[in-house]
């Protein structure tokens, strides 16, 4: 196996040289590719210290030395790996010693495309574990059970409490079928969840096995400035990022050949959140239009966490 390690930097000084160095411990890492994302702290030296320290790791940054968000970085990373594997990690999580203990076995069996696990959790502070234990608590980000590769999109798409969810940081894709199968790979236009909505379509395109699922084979770094604490603190309203998120799903869905009820699925949970994102008169009219004409809009909405969450805000 010869994989690449796809890591976006940005602003991420103290936890990046943890990050490289927690992939660079295995021997199937062919490169550690890291696109930094014009930080505004001193992200770049420090990158530009572990290439001149490690022969492993290099460093791109887009032409225009700008930034351009975790996505555009990722999809720059991809074409610029050139192992047969990629896999993905943010500058600050990192890797732990079983990290790509089930890959080794399941991708000698070529229909294997992909493989994910499950993330763990590190609090880098008192401060933000305070913050943050509500939302992550120490929970395993994971899928709940082995699932048949054809089940992997549905249990995505429709997320009802019996699948779980599997984390970038935590899954390692075959280069070839990504290329060919896959474009765009992530969306450009998402500055959040644009994870999220890779991985759903990527499900649908690959075949998708599940690792280890039952002990972390990576940890998710929490502190203040995760772009999620953003999003909690209210700089960026809940609801509307997952708004566009189910928007982007909404028309790339009308244009693929999937059976109909996902389909409808799909378009019922972008209502739900543009429900959830509108203004409070609005939002009672439109929960008041969809009950009369279309309630499994609502219903649909119900049925996710994060839409009853956010819907009275």
């Amino acid at each position: 196996m010869k994989i690449s390690v796809v890591i976006p930097v940005y602003n991420a000084e103290k936890y990046v040289t943890q990050a490289v160095e927690s992939a660079l411990q295995f021997e199937e890492v062919y490169e550690v590719i890291l696109v930094e994302d014009k930080s505004p702290d001193n992200a770049l030296e420090v990158c530009q210290q572990l290439v001149e320290k490690h022969s492993r790791v290099k460093l791109f940054q887009h032409p225009d030395k700008g930034n351009h968000g975790a996505g555009p970085s990722r999809n720059l990373g991809i074409e610029k790996s050139t192992g047969d594997f990629i896999a993905f990690l943010d500058a600050d999580d990192y890797y732990l010693p079983n990290r790509f203990d089930a890959e080794r076995e399941l991708f000698k069996n070529p229909e294997v495309e992909g493989v994910y696990g499950a993330l763990g959790v590190h609090y880098y502070s008192e401060k933000a574990k305070e913050q943050y234990y509500p939302i992550f608590g120490d929970r395993l980000t994971t899928v709940y059970k082995k699932h048949n590769p054809k089940d992997v999109f549905r249990g995505q798409i429709y997320m009802l409490g019996s699948f779980g969810l599997f984390s970038i940081d935590a899954l390692t894709v075959r280069r070839e079928p990504l290329m060919r199968k896959m474009s765009p790979r992530f969306k450009t236009n998402l500055r959040l969840h644009q994870d999220s909505e890779f991985l759903i379509r990527l499900s649908f395109y690959l075949d998708l096995y599940p690792g280890i699922l039952d002990q972390a084979v990576g940890m998710r770094g929490v502190h203040e400035n995760n772009r999620i604490t953003k999003v909690d603190s209210k700089k960026i309203k809940p609801a509307s990022t997952r708004v566009l998120l189910w928007e982007e799903l909404d028309k790339w869905a009308s244009g693929e050949n999937m059976p109909d009820d996902v389909k409808l699925h799909i378009n019922r949970m972008y209502r739900s959140f543009k429900i959830a994102n509108a203004p409070v008169l609005q939002k009672w009219g439109m929960i008041l239009k969809y009950g009369l004409t279309d309630y499994k809009s609502i219903r649909s909405g119900l049925y996710n966490i994060n839409f009853r969450k956010y819907l009275f805000n």
